[in-house]
């Protein structure tokens, strides 16, 4: 890869004419750990007082697995879909929250999710968690829910600017590469891959990236 190609995959481009939200749309990739592990390890005393280890345990996987479904469905139809918003601005929304990463993908402070973003993401699951689960089993599969998000946010900012070792992690890079450089329509599952291969996205054996960005 030229250092020309590698300079323009690097790029963090302006996205707001307002110095406060072009501000608010970079941020550091361990943003995420900072703000939402506190709120966890909360959710989790929080939770112990009201349930048992092992209720608490099976909310914690519960939350998780609704956060990997999330990853999948979210990254598959919102991320990639245009939607048909009032005047134009489809196009636009679908640029701003995912479309501009498949054009400069490793900007290192557009890696992961703005907290103006996930905060409204957390509200809603909760207000979707409480209902079906009940008051004092929701919060420990609302704090899986977040669990669920941060390791995805980590391993996001880690299939771009990391350097696996493990034949896991290859396989997780790999596959996120896939995506960026050879067919933007697989692999949507970020770091819970699994999914692709139960809904029919997985890439096939002997894919590798090509040189064109998608």
């Amino acid at each position: 890869m030229t250092q020309e190609r590698t300079e323009a995959l690097d790029a963090s481009p302006r996205l707001f004419e307002s110095d406060l939200l072009d501000k608010m749309s970079r941020v550091h990739h361990l943003t995420p750990v900072i703000v939402y592990t506190p709120i966890f390890l909360g959710l989790v005393f929080y939770s112990l007082s009201l349930n048992g280890v092992a209720l608490v345990l099976l909310g914690l996987i519960v939350g998780y697995l609704a956060w990997t479904l999330t990853e999948y469905f979210g990254h598959r139809y919102l991320f990639h879909t245009v939607f048909p918003l009032p005047f134009g601005l489809g196009p636009r929304f679908q640029f701003l929250i995912h479309g501009v990463h498949h054009i400069y993908p490793n900007d290192p402070l557009r890696l992961v999710m703005p907290p103006l973003l996930s905060g409204p993401i957390m509200l809603i699951a909760l207000a979707i968690i409480r209902p079906i689960f009940g008051g004092s089993f929701a919060w420990p599969v609302l704090a899986g829910f977040m669990a669920g998000y941060v390791i995805y946010d980590c391993v996001h900012y880690w299939t771009h600017h990391g350097q696996p070792t493990s034949d896991f992690g290859k396989l997780v890079k790999r596959l996120h590469m896939l995506h960026h450089f050879r067919d933007a329509e697989k692999g949507f599952g970020v770091h819970a891959i699994w999914w692709d291969y139960v809904f029919g996205t997985a890439y096939q054996k002997g894919e590798t990236p090509g040189s064109k960005a998608v």
